[in-house]
């Protein structure tokens, strides 16, 4: 009976490793293109792809799946905030999802969203002069957790927002990478890191504003918070040109976008967590954002700094090691 069930497992490990290097280096690139496009965009785990592969592999899927951004700045000129009326015809079921409101919440509606492989959620803001960034009151030194961020501010809804130095993984979120501007001042330069994307920001007419001029220049021309990541999925109308599966593999995502009307949206994806939700890619994210209408956006700090809070709570499922999956971080945009 031994011999039997020995032989069984045997099998069954034999199945496992020829369908895994069948993935891994079979005709079918899906897996493989997966594969190395999440693991070389993370700061800390680039090591996953050159374990199975060539660096000259690397080069070539790097080069068949890539994002190529709208080279413009923000047009501020082209949003207008207007006062949101509900009505009994809408052009669609996604503008009657942003456009009506929830009975007696005049300041933001969650919407769920699921779609192959994913689950997350969209805050709907419908005014911009709620928002904020918060940041640390440890900066430099210790990030904060959303939750706590929350407790401390008393802000109705909360994502995280900028990255951080994270050698190894295990960065405290006290280092923001690239600049944030605070109040129409810089407050912080982070780091270099070799990417860190644009500035990612509100003008003090909060108008979402993403640009790639330095932040002396971005403050010149109207910018007042902001932090520094990217890439930007949408400016002015268009959108990002995406290869392949857009070359940043499948993770979770944090994303802020603003409409022409000038509702904001807080879109968080969960990822990493097979069973219930192994992320998206910027391909499928770049189409959610579209298919809602978004003008401007941008991704903002994903994988396992992703979170949303809402009154105190936390309200998706991050994926850090923490007890709440939650992770220390820099900055946040917030709901006031």
């Amino acid at each position: 009976m031994k011999r039997i069930i020995l032989i069984i497992i045997t099998v069954i490990l034999d199945l496992f490793a020829v369908i895994c290097l069948f993935l891994t280096y079979g005709p079918i690139s899906y897996f493989r293109d997966l594969w190395i496009t999440t693991s070389m965009t993370t700061m800390n785990h680039r090591y996953l792809a050159h374990v199975f592969y060539s660096e000259g592999t690397i080069y070539r899927v790097l080069s068949q799946n890539y994002l190529k951004e709208v080279e413009e700045n923000t047009d501020t000129n082209q949003v207008e905030l207007t006062e949101i009326e509900e009505t009994e015809h809408y052009e669609s079921i996604y503008e009657e999802q942003i456009l009506k409101k929830d009975e007696g919440n005049d300041v933001y509606k969650v919407i769920p969203l699921s779609g192959n492989g994913y689950k997350g959620y969209m805050v709907v803001i419908y005014d911009p002069k709620r928002l904020d960034l918060a940041i640390t009151q440890y900066l430099g030194k210790r990030g904060e957790l959303l939750t706590e961020m929350s407790h401390r501010l008393s802000f109705q809804v909360g994502i995280n927002a900028g990255g951080f130095a994270d050698a190894g993984g295990f960065g405290n979120g006290g280092v923001p990478t690239g600049t944030v501007i605070q109040d129409g001042q810089v407050l912080y330069r982070g780091p270099e890191t070799g990417w860190t994307g644009g500035l990612i920001g509100f003008t003090k007419d909060h108008i979402l504003m993403l640009t790639k001029d330095s932040p002396e220049q971005a403050i010149a021309n109207g910018m007042w918070d902001a932090v520094e990541f990217g890439p930007f999925l949408i400016v002015n109308g268009k959108r990002a040109i995406a290869r392949g599966n857009g070359g940043w593999g499948i993770s979770s995502r944090t994303v802020i976008a603003q409409r022409q009307d000038g509702i904001v949206l807080f879109i968080v994806i969960d990822g990493r967590q097979p069973g219930y939700s192994i992320g998206i890619n910027m391909v499928d994210l770049t189409n959610l954002l579209v298919r809602y209408k978004a003008y401007n956006a941008a991704n903002l700090d994903g994988g396992a700094s992703t979170d949303l809070v809402i009154n105190n709570q936390l309200v998706n499922r991050p994926c850090a090691y923490s007890s709440n999956g939650e992770r220390w971080i820099p900055n946040a945009w917030i709901v006031r």
